[in-house]
């Protein structure tokens, strides 16, 4: 027998041995969930929560569930149709933020206002007990997995810290949201919106002053080459905002599954699932703290006496955000002061 004949046979024996076992394990999953977010897939939010949280359902259902991730709207559409693709079954699971729907989910954005943050584990954790005691009604015909925020934005300038209001005065800065971006302009500050890709075209060629997010995005637009400085309130004070975040799927999938199968989906969300989600972020937020800090940028901090001025600027913004909730048939007041609570709790 040639060295080939014997090679060919070989191999032939290897693909027969091999093959059940790749079939068995094609066929395995009884259910294939299809998660869809707006992030790239090197994001960290995808390699280090989406990806694992996935292999864990797998396991935990012995390989019966497959969740299959979709990065950077491959599914079609727009980030702001995340929740309506979930409802109508575009998609499975989606992760999204209620501001991109300003109004539609007003108790979910209730801690997008300024100054409605601690950090991302306490508040994601605040986040949750609230859309369980007033938001239940928001995501009809999805079932929440969880709900999340990010750390406290910080102020990122080119040319000069922010230290107070006075530092503000005729600034121009890209805001994340509605409200924040009427907080800075209550505080003097000229105030634009657009996507962060056309904020990186900004910062670069000087049409914007800086902006206004977490440490968290710093790495992903090299914002610390694109400023000088990042301010933060005092660690004593609250942060100055933090978007919200809905991880849903659709209610008839979930509902469509075995009984063992939605035990797995139970224990693998809900306020656990928060918690994780929020200690997360706080992880990603100290990893673009310690790249700002090994580019040499300034971080400065707004004192604590500077940061109550700039919440009696937030005052008006309150007070509208609760006739908001008003007009969408909630208690507004009582919605706040729930909000405030929780916070004050962590």
């Amino acid at each position: 027998m040639t060295s080939f004949t014997r090679r060919t046979i070989l191999a032939s024996i290897g693909a027969a041995l091999t093959a059940p076992a790749i079939l068995t394990r094609a066929h395995a999953a009884e259910v294939t969930l299809r998660l869809h977010h707006f992030l790239p897939g090197v994001a960290p939010m995808q390699t280090k929560f989406f990806e694992p949280w996935a292999a864990e359902l797998t396991a935990a259902s012995n390989g019966a569930i497959e969740v299959q991730i979709f990065p950077a709207m491959q599914l079609g559409g727009k980030p702001p149709q995340l929740a309506d693709q979930t409802r109508q079954g575009i998609c499975d699971i989606a992760w999204t933020l209620p501001v991109y729907t300003p109004g539609r989910f007003p108790v979910a954005e209730t801690m997008a206002n300024p100054f409605m943050v601690t950090n991302a584990e306490k508040t994601s954790v605040a986040m949750h007990k609230l859309m369980d005691e007033f938001g239940q009604n928001e995501y009809r015909g999805m079932k929440v997995l969880a709900f999340h925020t990010h750390d406290g934005g910080k102020l990122h300038t080119r040319n000069a810290p922010v230290r107070s209001k006075a530092d503000l005065k005729g600034l121009k800065l890209r805001a994340p949201n509605q409200s924040t971006g009427d907080l800075l302009t209550n505080l003097g500050a000229e105030v634009v919106f657009f996507p962060v890709t056309e904020m990186v075209v900004g910062l670069s060629n000087g049409v914007i002053d800086g902006c206004c997010l977490p440490y968290e995005v710093v790495p992903a637009f090299k914002l610390q080459e694109l400023t000088s400085y990042s301010a933060a309130p005092a660690p004593a004070a609250r942060g100055l905002y933090a978007n919200t975040f809905a991880l849903v799927m659709n209610q008839a999938k979930y509902e469509g599954l075995s009984d063992d199968l939605r035990g797995v989906i139970d224990a693998a969300s809900g306020m656990s699932l928060s918690h994780r989600l929020g200690k997360q972020f706080d992880e990603f937020e100290a990893f673009g703290k310690s790249v700002v800090e090994k580019q040499g940028n300034q971080i400065v901090e707004i004192p604590t006496e500077e940061i109550a001025v700039w919440r009696e600027a937030a005052a008006p913004i309150y007070d509208a955000w609760i006739a908001k909730l008003n007009d969408a048939g909630h208690d507004g007041a009582a919605i706040m002061a729930r909000a405030n609570e929780l916070l004050d709790e962590g």
